[in-house]
């Protein structure tokens, strides 16, 4: 969520450099390549000291391991390292680091990080493995020690903790349709997995490389290997909901009733709004808010707008403080991260994706509201996870990998993965109807920003 980048990404996508269509045609301020331009020109006494810059799960497995190799996942996704450098690599019946040759050396020179080439990139990563890729001589005794474990145990080369999670559910698909995922390798191809927390990462994968403007990737093996990833996101989900929470006067006595009751204020929330909708006899929930609506880029634009300069809209305030007001406020900025979904998910299928189901984790999936809204605005069926840490599960899985329980990063997927609760959309037509209206008010909100945005700048022109 840091965006104190910004400018320097900007100056970095003025480069139009080649690098810069495989991250969606344009770094965003929260990618490495501007965070370190950031850093070299506001802190130059810490970038004159840094011996190397790593992302926090290289970090992670180089501190276990001693090992310095980076993960393709870490580098190609935030680093703009050309992962498909490796794709004769990827058939070796042995995994083994690779030197790095996927850096495009002209690149971090043309964006002032040219420091950063010398040493054959010793600073940024001089070998890069595919995730699973057993490092080192396993957990070193010094870090066995720490973690009060044994020495040599296998650790896998890391994946982004979003990504981790997108591992552990990808294949959590009802046993009906499981039973047909062994031989169909273009099924997995058509899901998308929300892996929902502070921020929503959006992640489809493909066996084709395909450029979606304001979309990030295609990112070659970065998550599954032999597959491209596209990885949308939304910057701020359970953020702004914390935001609009807890910045409502209304808030400090509802936390304390769900204190009281040891239950979340969501959970709370979610039963004051049920009792609205007796009270007033309202068809369905989603309903209650049809005069509030939340355009909800309070941090920006992620994807698919890719507007780090985006800001959100609440339209439809008035002077009621009270709880009941909160829980439609609540309900309608769960609806505006839902339509930000479901432009993402109509984006990329407009750009060669096919994308018909949708896989759920992280923190905000346990919310049933949250879940069903999704459901309901995107019109497709949302699989839970019977493991509700999906993210803790797709690390196993690396670790799985490295021991050489498994063979591949997919076999243990299938193996691993496993469906929970599935979510339908609701078959009510009026229910369709109703978010095709509300959604279409969320993309104007968008134009009108741009159009408020157009005549301030002609106003202090």
């Amino acid at each position: 969520m840091d965006h104190r980048a910004v400018q320097q990404a900007e100056r970095i996508n003025s480069s139009n450099s080649s690098v810069l269509q495989y991250c969606g045609g344009a770094v965003f301020p929260e990618m490495q390549p501007p965070k370190l331009l950031w850093v070299k020109e506001n802190l130059q006494e810490s970038w004159s000291m840094a011996f190397r810059w790593m992302d926090l799960s290289d970090w992670l497995s180089y501190r276990a391991t001693g090992d310095d190799t980076r993960s393709l996942c870490t580098t190609v996704c935030k680093w703009t390292y050309l992962g498909h450098a490796h794709m004769q690599q990827i058939n070796e019946k042995d995994s083994r680091d690779m030197e790095a040759c996927g850096w495009d050396d002209d690149f971090w020179e043309e964006i002032g990080l040219a420091d950063l080439v010398d040493g054959h990139h010793s600073k940024i990563g001089r070998s890069v493995a595919f995730p699973g890729h057993a490092l080192g001589s396993g957990l070193t005794p010094d870090a066995a020690k720490e973690l009060g474990l044994v020495a040599g145990i296998p650790v896998g080369t890391s994946l982004i903790d979003a990504h981790a999670g997108g591992v552990g559910v990808m294949e959590s698909m009802p046993v009906s349709d499981s039973e047909a995922k062994d031989v169909d390798e273009e099924a997995i191809c058509h899901r998308m997995v929300l892996v929902c927390g502070t921020s929503t990462c959006h992640l489809a994968i493909s066996q084709s490389k395909l450029f979606i403007p304001g979309v990030w990737g295609p990112f070659w093996s970065a998550m599954v290997p032999q597959y491209w990833l596209t990885e949308g996101g939304q910057s701020a989900t359970g953020a702004l909901l914390d935001y609009i929470i807890e910045n409502h006067v209304a808030s400090p006595h509802l936390a304390n009733r769900a204190a009281s009751r040891c239950i979340s204020i969501f959970e709370l929330l979610n039963e004051i709004l049920k009792s609205i909708k007796q009270e007033l006899g309202s068809p369905f929930i989603a309903a209650l808010t049809d005069d509030i609506h939340v355009f909800p880029d309070f941090h920006g634009n992620r994807s698919p707008i890719a507007d780090p300069k985006s800001k959100g809209t609440i339209c439809g305030l008035t002077l009621d403080t009270s709880e009941k007001q909160l829980a439609l406020l609540y309900l309608a900025t769960i609806q505006g991260i839902a339509y930000g979904t479901r432009h993402i998910v109509e984006h990329c299928n407009a750009h060669g994706h096919k994308i018909n189901t949708l896989l759920a984790c992280g923190g905000l999936a346990k919310n049933s509201l949250f879940i069903q809204e999704h459901a309901d605005i995107i019109g497709y069926p949302i699989t839970l996870p019977r493991e509700n840490e999906s993210v803790l599960l797709g690390a196993a899985i690396l670790g799985a990998v490295a021991s050489k329980k498994y063979s591949t990063m997919r076999e243990a997927m299938l193996a691993l993965n496993s469906a929970g609760q599935v979510v339908y959309p609701s078959n009510d037509p009026k229910v369709k109807k109703y978010h095709d209206a509300k959604y279409r008010i969320f993309r104007e909100l968008y134009e009108q920003q741009l159009s408020h945005r157009s005549i301030m700048v002609e106003a202090l022109a």
